[in-house]
């Protein structure tokens, strides 16, 4: 009796032991499946009370390494290609430092999502990402002067290097169908990671230049900056100095080919893209023939700054001269020659010291103050901002002698149009240059749209993407300087 029960008993525990293995391998296979986050999650951000911003993050596996893509759908951003993307115990980030952006969640598994936050610098918004089971309705914008193909002119898909930054650059070469050689000129594209189009806000104001001007008879090139899209290489470390060496680069693509002037190759840069391109100039010597600056700055990265920050300030403070002088002297200290760890240690101190009191009132709490003054450090001792700080590009304007057409728009809320076109004739004058022109057109915003207010929450609200009064003058001045 006594072994019939202990042998009841061992195969019961066979039993349970069979279950429990059961349960334990199908735990872990479970988790193993919950663990892959392959596939396409999407979310929103509501930003005001009229706009939705859409994220899809699509996320593949090769092995045990993640890669994710995102698209902004609402502004029509495409093909980001973060550096990293990491998956450990439930937390998901994406490191976008190439890019400037940052993705960081946590999974639920409650409610199958991730919470988190999505950051472009300094700058953090949630987002809370959800597994796409269709496709995500995006917003559709009216944009008509986006041309549509077939094109009546050749389009072409090219890659140069920058050798010495061990840099490709991708990009689209545009050209009339005439079998002649054809003045040419490079598109230069503001701050920020962008495209060969430079999607911004729901437009593609490059695409709409190009094509505009490629019917005009003149080539141009348009490419993605380095680290984005197509392009290799690392954004988030490179300085202006650094893009108007990838500019030098496609001056060198482009005298390689047969089908343009190599005698008329012209530089147009928008925003940054207007700083860039006298340095490049100066660099390239005799290979740039002439320069468009759209809404370009005329004086230096330090005074910039600073009116930035004192005037497009979002919000109020007790006393304006105190912080127009503790920003002043932080991008003193950020702009120094010294080691950069030390320069984050002076900047903490003289933050804590000056800025501490005065936003005490409008942060509130001692917490989120000290996450201010920590992203405010990252976002001044970056290469970029710290070059930029020192850069003036009146100075590279001070030494060139070839034709400058500047264009800036009266309602430019960003770049306003007076001080800084006043900067770069000033500089052109110094230079004795006697081939410039200097147009403020009147109504047109920073991206050169017809607008009510210039204020950048409009950009995307109208269905302009370039005005064609700005368009006809850019096309005759180039063929007036090429003929």
């Amino acid at each position: 009796m006594i072994q019939s029960s202990n042998k009841l008993i061992i195969k019961k525990y066979r039993i349970m032991k069979t279950i429990l293995t059961s349960i334990i391998t199908f735990i872990f296979f479970a988790n193993s499946y919950a663990q892959d986050i392959s596939g396409n999650w999407a979310g929103q951000v509501q930003l005001g009370s009229d706009k939705k911003l859409e994220f899809i993050f699509y996320i593949t596996k090769d092995g045990g390494n993640y890669t994710t893509v995102i698209d902004i759908p609402t502004n029509r951003v495409t093909g980001l290609k973060p550096k990293a993307t990491t998956f450990t115990d439930n937390n998901l980030l994406v490191d976008g430092s190439n890019l400037g952006i940052k993705y960081e969640g946590v999974f639920d598994s409650t409610i199958q999502k991730f919470k988190g936050e999505f950051s472009e610098g300094q700058n953090k918004i949630p987002l809370n990402l959800e597994k796409l089971k269709g496709k995500l309705k995006t917003t559709k914008v009216n944009r008509p002067q986006e041309p549509n193909k077939p094109y009546p002119y050749h389009e072409e898909e090219v890659r140069f290097n920058n050798t010495e930054a061990n840099v490709t650059l991708a990009g689209t070469f545009t050209k009339p169908k005439t079998e002649t050689e054809h003045p040419v000129v490079i598109l230069i594209t503001g701050s920020g990671p962008q495209d060969r189009d430079q999607t911004f806000a729901g437009h593609k104001p490059f695409l709409v230049l190009a094509d505009y001007l490629t019917r005009q008879g003149i080539a141009v090139l348009r490419y993605d900056d380095r680290g984005t899209s197509e392009s290799t290489g690392n954004f988030s470390t490179a300085t202006t100095e650094d893009f108007a060496n990838d500019v030098v680069a496609a001056v060198n693509y482009l005298k390689t080919r047969d089908d343009v002037d190599i005698d008329n190759i012209g530089l147009i840069g928008h925003s940054e893209g207007g700083i860039i391109a006298p340095l490049a100039t100066n660099k390239a010597k005799k290979d740039v023939s002439f320069i468009i600056s759209l809404a370009g700055t005329g004086i230096s990265g330090a005074e910039f700054s600073l009116w930035q920050a004192t005037s497009m300030r979002g919000f109020p403070v007790p006393d304006e001269a105190a912080f127009e002088n503790a920003i002043r002297e932080g991008i003193s200290i950020a702009s120094a020659d010294q080691d950069l760890s030390a320069i984050r240690a002076a900047l903490k101190t003289h933050y804590n010291s000056t800025l501490v009191p005065i936003l005490k009132p409008v942060v509130g709490s001692n917490e989120k103050i000290a996450g201010a003054i920590d992203n405010l450090i990252n976002a001044n001792t970056t290469p970029w901002v710290r070059y930029f700080y020192s850069y003036n590009p009146a100075d590279e304007y001070a030494k060139i002698k070839k034709p400058v057409l500047s264009l800036n728009g009266s309602k430019d809320t960003q770049v306003p149009a007076k001080i800084h076109q006043e900067g770069i004739k000033k500089a052109l004058e110094k230079a004795k240059n006697k081939k410039f022109q200097i147009i403020e057109l009147d109504g047109l915003n920073h991206l050169f749209q017809e607008a009510d207010t210039g204020k950048m929450d409009e950009y995307s609200k109208i269905d302009q993407t370039f005005s064609p009064k700005a368009l006809e003058i850019i096309s005759d001045w180039i063929l007036k300087q090429t003929n």
